[in-house]
């Protein structure tokens, strides 16, 4: 019965079956023969959905931009900060504690010789006198005032925010709208980040080592037709609340009572998981089963045992607490490429990217379309 009830409004199990999902193992959301992509070259994965999230928003801010792909955002985020390893990341995008680049006072701290006096009165880099780089790919203050966007749709900017300082760095490197497809205008873009070849030399090779454990540039880029249609849908909804029961073809809704953890979607106007992939499939036409479980049902089942390698951008995605039988789903996605799937995972947090592994007990996935 309780198994029953988290399939129906995509709730993080409680204790009891949050142990029950535990004893799956590390085998929860691999699956076998999975393509890693930037997870295999060692990138933490909330810090790889940022780069992708990035890549996929700035195309927007500069839509003149071509060949931005996550690939790039890693090589200059590796020499930056190395992805804020030994930071915690947050579900947010809140990196803690804070990255902090050396005092820039001319004291030739960090190979500066030239002091940069304070512009921001201390509120991102804590020093009211003079500039500190700050985040994971190193702004300066008054830089990122000026390049800062919201990457994770909360309402805020904020250097220190894997999502925001990813998008900013899109916008910078893209500028008016470069090729980053281009070696000159990439190499270009890099030295006017950092005015140093050294630096340029070394991103580049990052970004060679990257590219090549790519499988494609921006996860879902390789979805067409209905396919991007229902992509397009579900990332449009980037950052709107999870509602306990939320969401239906025509959209976000106030949802019902009450959540394991409490929550009364009635007070919430939002989407639950499987609100979020019957709205977006309704883009393209196709009406779904409001339920996860019953969500497996339609179009053509994918095993877990096939593998991530088996997904194509557009499929449902699932997750139970007995990943081969299809009752016990408790949660749905729509899938990008590249381990990543746009999804609205609990009540708390908003519809976003999140990589399969998030999630236990991958149960595979089914093509709709």
């Amino acid at each position: 019965m309780v198994v029953l009830l988290f399939v129906a409004s995509c709730a993080v199990p409680v204790l009891a079956v949050k142990n029950a999902v535990s004893v799956l193992g590390a085998s929860a959301g691999s699956g076998g023969g999975e393509d890693l992509g930037g997870a295999a070259a060692g990138i933490p994965d909330r810090m790889l959905a940022a780069y992708k999230g990035a890549v996929r928003l700035v195309k927007k801010e500069v839509p003149g931009c071509r060949g931005m792909r996550w690939p790039v955002l890693a090589g200059v985020a590796r020499i930056e900060s190395n992805h804020a390893v030994g930071r915690t990341v947050a579900d947010s995008g809140a990196i803690t504690p804070r990255i902090l680049g050396p005092v820039l006072n001319g004291s030739g701290a960090g190979g500066n010789t030239t002091a940069f006096p304070d512009t921001d009165g201390g509120r991102w880099d804590g020093d009211t006198r003079f500039e500190r780089a700050v985040g994971p790919f190193q702004f300066l203050p008054q830089t990122f005032e000026a390049m800062g966007r919201d990457g994770n749709g909360d309402g805020t900017v904020d250097p220190h925010n894997a999502d925001d300082a990813a998008l900013a760095a899109a916008v910078y490197l893209c500028g008016n709208g470069r090729n980053l497809r281009d070696n000159k205008q990439l190499r270009s873009a890099l030295f006017a980040y950092n005015r140093s070849d050294a630096y340029v030399a070394e991103v580049s090779g990052w970004i060679d080592r990257y590219d090549a454990a790519a499988t494609s540039p921006d996860g879902a880029s390789g979805a067409t037709g209905d396919a991007r249609t229902v992509l397009d849908a579900a990332l449009a909804q980037r950052g709107v609340p999870y509602s306990w029961g939320g969401g239906n073809a025509g959209g976000k809704s106030r949802g019902v009572c009450c959540s394991p953890g409490g929550q009364d979607g009635r007070q919430v106007v939002g989407f639950d998981c499987s609100g979020l992939t019957v709205y977006a499939f309704a883009r393209a036409g196709v009406r779904l089963p409001r339920l996860a479980a019953d969500q497996a049902g339609v179009g053509t089942r994918i095993p877990a045992s096939a593998g991530y390698k088996a997904l194509k951008p557009g499929d449902l995605v699932f997750f139970g607490y007995i990943p081969t039988r299809d009752s016990s789903i408790y949660h749905v996605g729509i899938y990008l490429g590249d381990g990543q799937m746009i999804n609205a995972p609990r009540p708390g947090k908003p519809v976003r990217i999140d990589p399969l592994s998030s999630m236990g007990g991958f149960a595979g996935g089914a093509r709709v379309l």
